[in-house]
């Protein structure tokens, strides 16, 4: 039996993500803070539902030099305007959704504002989030990296966009859903827009 898990910050989650604090809500919840930036990851990428299919958005982050960068160093890059091709997709993707326009205020300053760190920018949508899903946390922040967590669930591999997850969500609708079927394990946001206040009962 697990005393708890160790987790990534990651932009805009995926189901499973919430799917484990949930699971794990009664638990000692340790947020990894101090582990080198892995490329390539939910850290800085969300898939949502678009009317063509699956589509990732990822948020650029400043080249970083030879010395791995902690992810909690991590900064975003602005060299282009990825906010608005962001805010843009998810209009998109979800006027049409029953909660878009419900929510679409709490989430508009989010690509308008300018962090500077990613790992600020993933927390502060993380405790939006867990607001708008009424779903209470106790989390604390790793201070130093540790290989090995004994006793707790380890996720700061397991939940990677480039790996077939065991996770299966519980259906819900999806407002492309005649087109593509049903896509699994999206980012949360397409079960926000799409379930409302309901949400939490599908994690």
């Amino acid at each position: 039996m697990y005393k708890g898990i160790i987790i990534p910050l990651f932009y805009l989650g995926p189901l499973e993500f919430f799917s484990k604090l949930k699971e794990h809500s009664t638990k000692t919840i340790l947020i990894e803070k101090q582990e080198h930036f892995p490329k390539q990851t939910y850290r800085n990428r969300a898939q949502i539902y678009a009317s063509q299919g699956k589509l990732d958005l990822i948020v650029p982050v400043v080249k970083g030099s030879k010395v791995h960068s902690k992810v909690k160093d991590v900064k975003i890059s602005y060299d282009f305007n990825w906010q608005r091709l962001h805010w843009l997709s998810l209009q998109a993707s979800y006027r049409r959704s029953a909660y878009f326009e419900y929510y679409e205020d709490d989430f508009a300053p989010f690509y308008s504002d300018k962090p500077v760190y990613l790992f600020d920018y993933n927390q502060a949508l993380f405790e939006l989030i867990l607001k708008l899903l009424k779903m209470p946390l106790t989390y604390s922040f790793t201070d130093t990296y540790k290989e090995d967590y004994e006793q707790f669930e380890d996720a700061r591999t397991t939940i990677h966009p480039k790996q077939q997850s065991p996770y299966q969500s519980k259906p819900y609708f999806q407002l492309f859903e005649d087109r593509q079927g049903f896509l699994n394990n999206l980012s949360i946001l397409d079960l926000l827009f799409n379930q409302g206040p309901q949400s939490l009962s599908f994690l």
